[in-house]
Order: structure tokens, then C-alpha cells, then sequence
């Protein structure tokens, strides 16, 4: 991409060398406008060297109807708020104006909603006779950069600047023909996207982006909200002094427990309480020992009495007007920590967050299970002891748990940079897990209306109990979707064993009653062609690699897919051939596999073309055995080094289509699937490295293409079940993924490929087992699910009660429930990796559950799925496609 090489370490990085340009400017009146949410922490940077305000621009862009990715228009915040239309697309596209208007309005409400939860009350600074400096984490189209430029020229801007620290040559170019002035660090000729520049780019939550937010209001002096108070307090009942700092409107307040030999004047833990009341954060460092107390070195390790100290503590705070309601953290440093989670294990749900930094957890002894709140724990990375005693206090705690290390740092983090980067680490801690409470509606005394159903109400009124999935009443539940064209079962993890047995149950009864004809599910092509070969009789052939071998095998070869296969065989086995039921992948990870089904079909039908098709694949030979290996090499040596070769090999065979079908139209379609995986999965694992947004979607557009090409060979009687993960089957556009990530699948593809003849059908459970591992490529393990968030979707349903359900949430099917289920909530995801104590940040995201699905099945509890053993049973056909 640019030089081969990762340029920036991050956001902040970034902004403080876009910063370092932009101050020799000499800017007269400068006001910093970010584009939220990757350019606030860049603009911040920029606001606080300029020392200018800093304000949000915000702009959302309206899609295609038949493809929101193509930006028909984009829409700037204002009064009145700026619309800029791309007069080509809407022609081309054949948008209406009562589309145009309704997503108008839509996005008007998100903007508004974004506003408020990122700057309140804050007003608007006018751009009106300033030079209006516009910044982002970087561009790729530009287009909402060019809305936000348009805007502000409309709003008397005198001059305004376009400032990213990377964007593609050409958009540079065409930025500079609306802005005054572009700078950009980075104008890449070769451009893959703005992710392969940092080496942090992670997605920002609405939490950091008010934390950055108001850090740069503070530096600026330009936090319009009032004065941070500082007073110093006492805590009875033996008179504890502390040092309490609140910033206007804080979002929650930090208890700090110092360690052995520190007191509240620690200046590390000073800096600590420092950058946390930037970010919003009340501080309370306190002494937890009397000076008498102090002078006896026994009482610095008496942990339950320094706990009992902090329970004092929170007592004041509950006693405090404006502290009271605030989510409550606790900080501990050295022996401070396990006092910390003492304290913690006896305040239970009170306490929403714990942050060791050095600390000694395990002092907190046995009640370290009783711990309910997240705990972080922060270790330097040279500092052996204590990292081998918080494994294993991260061991015996049993709530949402996450130990980080600082590289080569000592116990007292006193190297430059190690400090701030325990803030840091802290400071993400913190705003994701302290979030004030919702407020309840105030109404008049006398004139309540009376109360609306409750959700869980709601939900405990639609909800169809189902029967056991080996019952045949199960699948004739779900016969209110079998006059779609293509169906989506969805799971909520990959390793429960009551999502395949429904969804089995499911697609035999569409099967049977409803004329389904394909299967196509969430496993490489190759591998999935062998089960079709075994189901529809059509017999075996040599693989170079034994199907299901690649991590995770669990995912198809356990039991419960066993079974459903041999169905599957059986039922075939009474069809004419060419009605038998297929049985087909949809995923692109077999990249090798796919080249030796390529080569193996070209060898019997065209050996001349199988030679060229050798030395075109030969410039993937190398990393045959580690195909991602491939991009890591692509960032070196070129990129898209082999995308010609591999491509011009499914070119080749289009060309020869007429020659090749007329002998196997099956066999034909079988290689041209293969090459087409081949080509999109060079491309996948060369944009792996550049972001995995634009991985995700090209590895979801390739399935979803594939499905396409599945029947369209079929015919017009094609009917298709789909079986993934419900990250691929729900519609992305109402998800965090699709909104705030830019991500498609699936589901919404086909919805806008399909419409009305398109059933989305998602899964979930509140506990159980589930088989996963803890890291790619590790081995298996039956885990614990935990219960279900309060604050999920998944836990409306266990509320809601009911061993298993079904929730019909088609439109105008039942208002009311698909109403519920469609505010805002989040929902559980687990893939093939289960990390149930960092189970927040790792499986949870946002989701519009009743716009996701058109049905969601819910089981209570369920169980992990059986693995096959790697043998075939002796008497098996030879086409079986579990044996190794």
C-alpha cells in the first residue's frame, strides 16, 4: 500500500502528525469540525495543538435503493440540515422522492440521536467567518467529506480545509476542486483501504467518542458545560481525608485504593484520576489508613480492613447529591487491588467496573469467585511475580475478566509512555462498562395514562411454545415461510446442537411439503461437495485433502449434521436424479482444495488447459499450506501479485462453457464454483490485512454470489435453505455491523436481491454448553454459555419464559412483537471462538432484533454439539463424507 508499511500506530497517532502539519498554517479562526466516529480522536489532537474548539460535522449517507453501498445522497446536519443528491444515481437507480424523503428522515433521526449522545445540550458552533478545518480518520470515496465541505460552504464558511492523514490519490484530487485547502499525510497511488495505515483501527464505541470528546474540551479550555469541581472530603466514621474532582455532567465516579507505601498523593495514580476526569470521569483518591493507622506497616496489608475503608467510602457517595446515582469503578494499585475486589465481591451489582493496575487480585482470596463486576488487570510485562499471581487470580475469577499486559514494564509502570498506557487502558475500561441508568419519563400525579404492555409482556403474548425438534409438529410451525424462494436459518453460535437439530428439522419439512431443492450452508465448496456427491448418489472421487479438516471440523463434523445427512441420502435415494436435493458450500476458505478440484476436472476434460491452469497457480503454490500467509506477502512483494493468473483461470473456462458443460453440466459447474472460490479467495486474504470490514464484505458478497449461481444452474424451480451464522443470515443493515461498521451479508443482500420471497429466520439461547475454542485454531472445548445480559435481546426471551418459542416477527404478521423486539438491544454472537470472560466486547453488539428476522426460534438452555470421530465405520459406502 504506502511503502509496504503500517504508518500509524492509531487514531491519536495520526492526528498528532496531521496536527504537526496543520500548525504551520497560521489558520485565522479555526474551528475543528470531526467527522464522528474515526475522525474525532484525530480532530481532537488537532483542536488541542491548534487551540481551537472543536465541534461535530455529522453527516449520513442515503444508498441506492437496490444497493446501499452506491450513495445516492448524503445528508448534513444543520438548520435547516443540507442535502447534497447524486443526480446521476437517482437516474440510474430509479429512486423516488418518497424514498429519498422517507431515509431522509430516517438518517435526520439517527443524526439527532448521535448529536445528543455525543455533545447533550452543547450548541452548534457556526462555521459563519471562520476557516472551518474538516477532519477524518481517512477517505476512500469521500463522499460524506464532500457533503460536510458542501455544507459548510452553504453555511459562510470563508475558508475550509479537508485534513486526513490518508486517502487515495484521485480522491485528494477531487477534493481540492470544493475545499480551499486539502492536507493529507498519505496521497497512496495504490489504494487498499484506510485500515492498512494504522495498526489500531479498531471500531470506536459511542463511549470513547464522547471520551475523547470531552478530553479536548477540557485542554482547550472550551468545555461550555461549567467548572470541574475540586474540594478535599472527609469519610467518617474515623475521618478519612480524600481528594474528590468532578468535571461537569460526569458519567460515573472512580474509587481509587492505593497500594502498600502510597497514599491519595500518588502521583501515578494521580495521573490515572487525571486523564479519567478528562474523560468525564469523578475521581475520589483516598486515604484508606489514619496517620496513626499509617505508622503500623501491618495495617498496609490488612486487606479486609482496607476493604471495610472502601465500603465506607461508597456509603458518602450514596450520601452525596449529584454522586449518588453515578455508576461506581474502583482503581486499585499494589494491595489496593485486592482490597479493591473485596470490596467489590461485598457491594455486588453496585460496583460496575474494577481496574488493577501492579495489583496483588489474589489477596482478595476466596471471595475472588464472588466478584460479580468486570475486572481488568493490568501487569507489566517485566514483572514476573505479580503477572504469575494474576493468572492466577484471573483463573478463579468468574465474571467478565480481561488481563493486559504492558510491554517490558516494571511494577511501578515508570518508563516513558507505560503509565499512559495503563490510562488508556483503563480509560476504554471504564467507558464501557460504567453507563449511567436510563431515566424513567416524569408525568403529571393523578393523570397517568395506563401502563403499556411491557416488553417482556409483549413478548410472552406472541410467543408459539414449540415442541421438541425431533417432533414433526416442530418443522410444520415454520410452514408460513415455505412459499419463499429462499429460507435462512441462522444459529447463534457454531457449536450448539438444538440449532442443527431445528434447523434439520426445519429444512426437512420444506423439503417435504414446501419443494426446497438446495441446501447451501456456511462450509467451503469442496468439502461441501463431497456430502452432495454422498447425497445425491452420484459417487466419489480422489481428494488430495480429506474433507472437514480444517479448524473448526466440529462445525460440520459432528453428530447432529451426521444424521441429517443420512436423511438426506435416504430421501434422495427415492428421487429421479435430477430432482434429488443438492447439498452446497458457500464459503471461500478452501482456496487449495479448490485449486486441485480445478486442476483434476481440466486434466480429464482439457489437459492443455490443465497445464496452463498449473503454472497460473503456481504463483500460490507457496503458501498452499497457509494461505493467508499470502497476504502478509502481498504487503511486500506487490500487491494482487497472483490476482491475474488466478483469475484468467476462470476466464478461460467461461470461454470453454458450451465445449465443457455439453459433457457434465454438473462437473462443469462443480469447476467453475472452484474457480471463482480460488480467485475471490486470493483477493480475501490480501484484504485481510488492509481491514476487515472490506474482508467481511467480500467474503459475504462471494456466498452470497455463490447462492445466486447455485440457482440459477437449478432453473426457475430453484428453492433454496440457507444455513449460517445469524451474524450472516440477519439483515446487517439494522445491526451495529451494518450501521457503524459499513458491513453487509447475506441476509440483506438477498433481501434486496429477493424482497418479500426472502425469510430470515434467526436463533438464540440463554445458557447452556456450546463446543468452542479459545483462539483460532485451538483445540475444542465444551464451554459454559453464561446468561444472558439484562441489557440483551436474548434476555427479554428468558424473561419472557418459555422452555422454546417461536416469535413470528414478518411484517404485519403481529405489530406489537415485532414493535418490541425492534428497539434497540443488543444481541449475543458466538462464532467458533467463546471467550466468555471478555463476553461483552466479544459477542455482543446492537441489533434491531424484529428488523433483523422475519422469525426468531428461542430455546431456553441448550447443549454443545457431539464431534465425529476422525474414523469411517467399518461397512460405510465409500462416498461417506465424514471419514478421515
Amino acid at each position: 500500500m504506502v511503502n509496504s508499511a503500517l504508518v500509524f500506530t492509531d487514531r491519536r497517532d495520526a492526528g498528532r502528525k496531521l496536527a504537526a502539519e496543520l500548525a504551520n498554517k497560521n489558520y485565522i479562526s479555526p474551528v475543528i469540525y470531526a467527522l464522528p466516529r474515526g475522525g474525532v480522536p484525530v480532530a481532537a489532537e488537532v483542536a488541542e495543538a491548534l487551540g481551537a474548539p472543536l465541534d461535530l460535522i455529522l453527516v449520513r449517507k442515503i444508498g441506492a435503493p437496490s444497493n446501499p453501498e452506491v450513495a445516492l445522497a448524503a445528508i448534513v446536519e444543520g438548520d435547516p440540515p443540507q442535502m447534497v443528491v447524486n443526480d446521476e444515481v437517482m437516474r440510474r437507480s430509479g429512486a423516488s422522492e418518497a424514498y429519498l424523503n422517507q431515509t431522509r428522515d430516517r438518517e435526520l433521526a439517527e443524526m439527532q440521536r448521535r448529536r445528543t449522545a455525543y455533545l447533550g445540550d452543547r450548541s452548534r458552533i457556526s462555521p459563519a467567518g471562520h476557516t472551518a478545518v474538516v477532519v477524518d480518520d481517512g477517505l476512500a470515496t469521500g463522499a460524506t467529506m464532500k457533503a460536510a465541505i458542501v455544507a459548510l460552504r452553504r453555511l459562510g464558511a470563508n475558508r475550509i480545509v479537508a485534513a486526513i492523514p490518508i486517502a487515495p490519490a484521485s480522491e485528494v484530487q477531487a477534493l481540492s476542486e470544493i475545499a480551499d485547502e486539502v492536507v493529507c499525510l498519505i496521497a497512496a497511488q495504490h489504494f487498499r483501504g484506510v485500515g492498512g495505515a494504522f495498526r489500531d483501527f479498531h471500531q470506536l464505541s459511542d463511549e470513547e467518542t464522547v471520551g475523547y470528546l470531552r478530553r479536548a474540551w477540557s485542554e482547550v479550555g472550551d468545555d461550555a458545560r461549567g467548572p470541574t469541581l475540586r474540594r478535599e472530603v472527609t469519610i467518617a466514621p474515623v475521618g478519612l481525608i480524600g481528594d474528590l474532582v468532578v468535571p461537569p455532567e460526569p458519567r460515573g465516579i472512580v474509587l481509587f485504593a492505593h497500594g502498600s507505601g502510597s497514599s491519595r498523593l500518588s502521583p501515578r495514580n494521580g495521573a490515572v484520576a487525571s486523564q479519567l476526569n478528562e474523560l468525564g470521569f469523578a475521581t475520589l483518591l483516598l486515604d484508606l489508613l489514619t496517620p496513626e493507622e499509617a505508622a503500623d506497616r501491618r495495617n498496609v496489608f490488612d486487606i479486609p480492613l482496607l476493604a471495610e475503608r472502601l465500603l465506607e467510602a461508597e456509603l458518602w457517595i450514596s450520601g452525596e447529591p449529584g454522586l449518588a446515582e453515578l455508576p461506581l469503578g474502583l482503581f486499585g494499585a499494589s494491595t489496593g487491588a485486592g482490597a479493591a475486589l473485596l470490596a467489590a465481591a461485598e457491594l455486588g451489582p453496585r460496583v460496575s467496573a474494577v481496574v488493577s493496575r501492579g495489583g496483588r487480585p489474589d489477596l482478595a482470596g476466596p471471595r475472588l469467585v464472588d466478584v460479580q463486576s468486570p475486572t481488568l488487570l493490568i501487569v507489566g510485562g517485566n514483572d514476573p511475580q505479580v503477572m504469575e499471581l494474576n493468572h492466577a487470580a484471573l483463573a478463579q475469577l468468574d465474571c467478565e475478566k480481561l488481563l493486559r499486559e504492558v510491554p517490558g514494564a516494571g511494577h511501578l509502570f515508570e518508563a516513558p509512555g507505560e503509565l499512559e498506557a495503563v490510562t488508556e487502558m483503563a480509560g476504554d475500561w471504564f467507558q464501557h462498562y460504567l453507563a449511567k441508568p436510563a431515566e424513567a419519563p416524569l408525568v403529571t400525579p393523578g393523570e397517568e395514562a395506563p401502563p403499556p404492555a411491557t416488553p417482556v409482556e409483549v413478548v410472552r403474548a406472541g410467543a408459539e411454545p414449540l415442541p421438541d425438534p425431533d417432533d414433526p409438529a416442530f418443522g410444520a410451525a415454520f410452514d408460513r415461510y415455505g412459499a419463499a424462494r429462499v429460507v435462512l436459518l441462522g444459529e447463534a453460535s457454531h457449536g450448539t446442537s438444538e440449532f442443527y437439530r431445528a434447523r434439520a428439522a426445519i429444512t426437512r419439512r420444506l423439503i417435504e411439503k414446501h419443494g426446497f431443492n438446495i441446501i447451501a450452508v456456511e462450509a467451503d465448496w469442496p468439502d461441501a461437495a463431497t456430502i452432495d456427491r454422498h447425497v445425491r448418489g452420484i459417487g466419489t472421487r480422489k481428494r488430495n485433502v480429506a474433507p472437514f479438516t480444517r479448524f473448526p471440523t466440529w462445525m460440520w463434523r459432528n453428530k447432529d449434521v451426521d444424521k441429517f445427512v443420512d436423511w438426506l441420502r435416504s430421501y434422495n435415494a427415492g428421487l429421479p436424479e435430477v430432482e434429488r436435493v443438492r447439498f452446497q458450500g458457500l464459503d471461500l476458505y478452501s482456496m487449495s482444495s479448490s485449486i486441485a478440484e480445478v486442476l483434476t476436472y481440466l486434466d480429464r476434460v482439457d489437459p492443455e488447459a490443465a497445464a496452463v491452469a498449473r503454472k497460473r497457480y503456481g504463483c500460490l503454490e507457496p503458501w498452499s499450506q497457509e494461505p493467508a500467509a499470502y497476504g502478509r506477502a502481498a504487503l511486500t512483494r506487490g500487491y494482487a501479485m497472483c490476482e491475474d493468473p488466478v483469475a484468467k483461470v476462470l476466464v478461460d473456462l467461461l470461454r470453454k462453457q458450451l465445449e465443457y458443460a455439453s459433457a457434465d453440466g454438473d462437473t462443469f459447474f462443480d469447476s467453475t464454483q472452484n474457480a471463482r472460490l480460488v480467485k475471490d479467495a486470493e483477493r480475501y486474504y490480501r484484504v485481510m490485512y488492509y481491514g476487515s470490514d472490506e474482508s467481511w464484505n467480500l467474503r459475504d458478497t462471494h456466498m452470497f454470489q455463490t447462492l445466486k449461481q447455485i440457482m440459477e444452474h437449478v432453473g426457475p424451480s430453484a428453492k433454496a435453505v440457507v444455513w449460517a451464522h445469524n451474524s450472516h443470515i440477519g439483515d446487517a443493515r439494522v445491526t451495529d455491523m451494518g450501521v457503524n461498521r459499513g458491513q453487509l451479508n447475506i441476509g440483506q443482500l438477498s433481501r434486496e436481491e429477493w424482497g418479500s420471497d426472502v425469510a430470515l429466520i434467526g436463533f438464540g439461547t440463554h445458557t447452556g454448553t456450546v463446543a468452542a475454542a479459545t483462539d483460532w485454531d485451538g483445540p475444542m472445548e465444551v464451554k459454559a454459555v453464561r446468561p444472558s445480559r439484562p441489557d440483551s435481546h436474548e434476555n427479554l426471551c428468558h424473561e419472557a419464559g418459555g422452555e422454546r418459542f417461536l416469535l413470528d416477527l414478518r411484517p404485519g404478521a403481529k405489530p406489537d412483537l415485532r414493535r418490541a423486539m425492534a428497539e434497540a438491544r443488543l444481541e449475543r454472537y458466538i462464532g467458533v471462538i467463546y471467550r466468555p470472560e471478555t463476553e461483552r466486547w466479544s459477542h455482543y453488539s446492537h441489533s434491531l432484533l424484529g428488523a433483523e428476522y422475519d422469525g426468531y426460534v428461542w430455546f431456553e438452555r441448550t447443549s454443545a454439539v457431539v464431534p465425529l470421530p476422525g474414523q469411517v465405520g467399518r461397512g460405510e459406502d465409500e462416498t461417506y463424507p465424514f471419514g478421515l
